[in-house]
């Protein structure tokens, strides 16, 4: 038995762990690497192992880093099966469908924006959205805790994550001449109390512990102060007359955010201002979130019953015409733009930030985690000047960053996370975190006596 890192190893993005054991390859995501563009392309072109000794891959949830190179990963030769909750396997296709769709759209836009200088090399797509439909047939829906096998000697069950819609956390129970091994996959954890999905499962005895360490430098405010927060944010630009531009993942990110102007709106705190998700994809995925009831908790459940339509409100309009898109950036009337994509780095959201940028009345709010080398990051960082398709900048809006609006545990449930197994784990391996989250979460696991603590490096190779 055998486990080695291939992805999200002391970085977020790419989130991509091998399991061998009796001979057979059991992939644990298969996520995009996100960061410059070359050295994307690069990362998530080219696999560190074999495609085709892969026998299965198992999903932890729809996120992009998580799931966005299986279309790469079947272009090139993979054509096992894909286990993922019935949830994610929904969203995962719509949302690499439209993956390959920005990806053709953005190679096409470079190369046009390059037709005049000499001896640029044509920018090709990581893959298609043609490449992205041949995912689709091989995706195998489970309930939570439905056991099935994913390799001989490999049982499997998924556990509510509480991260996004059908997030999962994976048990895997390894049997390899004799010896048994519980190994405990977290996925991307959660956190408790957030709106429309249940809270996470914790483990309670595990051999191996793979756990996520992306917010393990600090704890999280609780949601309802982040509410609060993002309110008061928007209060004060709709005052000056601004734009709240909102770039948000389209599955999770943009729903919690509705839910939330839904809840200022039926409070009365909400002025009575045009509230637009832009974004094909936030519209397409808000369907399925509709659809998948059995993923929601009891006050999300309990609001439907009442008759209330949870993610829709009277001053909320979905856009998906891109005509109606462009229309928003002539417009100098306040309002709410919730678009895509989470980092900034392509979508719409990109338009509507160059036009928001340099005006000191608009606010530009950042909900969630930026990766390095992003736009979203750079804003996030109150760089003066910013590169927007290849034009400089100055940043005079707002920028205000709303942390405890994250969908990912922070410092003190990922310790709880971990002591759930500090009886029994021989090891524990952080991955999904930078130097930053995840050495301090190293330090913290220690004084609180969790032993066998590793921050392992790509292509490490442990053996089970």
């Amino acid at each position: 038995m055998k486990l080695s890192f291939h992805g999200a190893a002391q970085t977020v993005t790419g989130s991509m762990h091998l399991v061998e054991v009796n001979g057979s390859r059991i992939l644990l995501d298969c996520g995009m690497y996100q960061g410059r563009r070359r050295e994307s392309y690069e990362k998530n072109h080219n696999f560190s192992f074999d495609v085709n000794t892969i026998d299965a891959v198992i999903l932890s949830h729809a996120h992009i880093d998580h799931s966005g190179n299986l279309p790469n990963l079947v272009k090139q030769g993979f054509h096992g099966p894909i286990y993922a909750t019935r949830a994610t396997a929904h969203l995962t296709d719509l949302m690499l469908r439209d993956s390959g769709h920005i990806q053709e759209k953005q190679a096409a836009s470079i190369n046009f924006h390059n037709k005049k200088k000499r001896g640029e090399p044509l920018a090709v797509p990581l893959y298609t959205e043609e490449d992205a439909k041949l995912v689709k047939p091989l995706l195998h829906e489970l309930d939570y805790e439905e056991k099935f096998e994913a390799a001989p000697g490999a049982m499997a069950s998924l556990h509510d994550a509480g991260h996004i819609l059908g997030s999962a956390s994976v048990e895997l129970n390894l049997e390899e001449k004799m010896k048994k091994t519980k190994l405990w996959f977290s996925g991307d954890i959660g956190r408790r109390d957030l709106p429309i999905i249940r809270d996470p499962v914790l483990p309670k005895q595990a051999d191996v512990l793979i756990m996520e360490s992306t917010y393990g430098d600090k704890p999280h405010r609780a949601p309802e102060e982040a509410y609060i927060e993002m309110r008061d944010v928007i209060l004060r630009t709709l005052d000056r007359k601004g734009k709240v531009i909102i770039p948000s993942f389209a599955v999770g990110r943009t729903q919690e955010i509705v839910y939330n102007l839904s809840r200022m709106y039926d409070a009365g705190e909400l002025p009575s201002v045009p509230v637009y998700v832009d974004s094909p994809l936030a519209v397409n995925a808000s369907n399925i979130f509709r659809n998948h009831n059995e993923c929601y908790d009891k006050n999300m459940n309990d609001l439907i019953k009442s008759g209330h339509p949870a993610l829709d409100f009277k001053l909320l309009t979905y856009v998906s015409d891109v005509e109606e898109s462009k229309e928003l950036n002539e417009r100098k009337d306040p309002m709410i733009i919730i678009s895509a994509a989470g980092m900034a780095e392509t979508g719409r959201v990109v338009y509507h930030i160059r036009w928001a940028i340099e005006n000191k009345r608009n606010t530009i709010m950042i909900v969630s985690w930026q990766a390095p080398e992003t736009l979203g990051r750079r804003i996030a960082d109150r760089d003066k000047k910013v590169k927007i398709f290849g034009e400089e900048y100055k940043l005079k809006a707002e920028v205000a960053t709303i942390n405890g609006l994250s969908s990912h545990a922070g410092q003190d449930l990922l310790i709880e996370y971990a002591a759930g197994v500090k009886k029994s784990a021989q090891n524990i391996f952080l991955v999904h975190g930078e130097e930053r989250g995840a050495l301090p979460l190293m330090e913290k696991l220690r004084e609180n006596r969790v032993k066998h603590v590793h921050y392992p490096a790509m292509r490490t190779v442990v053996d089970l």
